[in-house]
């Protein structure tokens, strides 16, 4: 055995009896509810975040961007604390100089979706979008993820939400991006737009894979946490809102909040407040 593969064998076997044994496998979640893991990026180490997400009752992550952790690794925690990923976020330019990379990395941790969580620097504020070029290239790395099996989606902010000649921004990345690019909506973000997350829901229908669950807190509070609020303590008409993303076909309520100052009981009253008021899960081939 080299020295390498000797590490490898012995991270796993510490790993293995060094923390509580919850689960050997991820099981199937009971409600459609996932943390995004950037909202415990100041909770400590992965096994105390992933911990945090068991205890709130929650069974499935969307991972940040991240070169810190092995695949080895991050699926013996997953298995422990009987978490799966639902979908991850990767930047633009590892999907650009490393596709093969990315998908062997995810489907090792049983992972079918990627997710662009903001565009290239040319493409941010306060640049103008070039949202034909970008939906384009978003496309053509959508079609060659659909075949190699994985699924491509992009993330909002608000700056995709202006007004492009009558449809936001976003819609026209859609357009030209085709069938096989999805999309995350951020509520919260949508809202920030001056914009009706239902009626965005409804522009989107079908196209959908996912929300951010996030809500905005009310004006003037909230300030040290960029203005945001865990999901149904904020201004977000959540009654509205969830039976608008069941029309829509979203496979999942990812709880998401930038800013905590207390990410365990940010993601804790997100699921609670889920847990009351989403349906069960949809099945397997539904979620992938």
């Amino acid at each position: 055995m080299n020295i390498r593969a000797g590490k490898t064998a012995a991270l796993a076997f510490l790993l293995s009896t060094a923390l509580p044994s919850f689960a050997s496998e991820a099981a199937a979640p009971d409600k459609p509810i996932a943390v995004q893991m950037y909202t415990l990026r100041i909770a400590g180490a992965l096994d105390r975040q992933l911990k945090i997400v068991h205890d709130a009752g929650v069974q499935a992550v969307e991972l940040a961007p991240s070169k810190d952790v092995s695949a080895l690794e991050l699926k013996q925690l997953l298995d422990t604390y009987s978490i799966k990923v639902v979908s991850s976020h990767v930047l633009m330019a590892d999907l650009r100089s490393n596709l093969d990379g990315v998908v062997a990395f995810n489907q090792s941790i049983g992972n079918t979706t990627l997710v662009v969580p903001y565009p290239d620097e040319k493409n941010l504020p306060p640049h103008t979008p070039d949202w034909t070029a970008l939906g384009q290239e978003l496309g053509s790395i959508a079609k060659q993820l659909r075949d190699k099996g994985m699924r491509l989606a992009y993330h909002n902010h608000n700056f995709e939400l202006v007004d492009v000649d009558g449809k936001t921004g976003l819609e026209r990345l859609l357009e030209v991006a085709g069938p096989d690019l999805q999309i995350e909506l951020d509520l919260a973000w949508v809202a920030r737009a001056g914009l009706d997350p239902v009626a965005m829901l409804g522009k989107l229908r079908g196209h959908v894979f996912a929300v951010h669950a996030k809500d905005n807190a009310p004006q003037g509070q909230g300030e040290d946490e960029g203005g945001f609020a865990a999901v149904g303590q904020g201004v977000l008409d959540w009654p509205a809102i969830l039976p608008a993303a069941q029309a829509a076909g979203v496979h999942w309520y990812i709880i998401e909040h930038d800013q905590p100052r207390d990410p365990a009981k940010v993601i804790q009253t997100g699921a609670d407040y889920l847990h009351e008021h989403l349906p069960a899960a949809p099945s397997s081939s539904e979620q992938q």
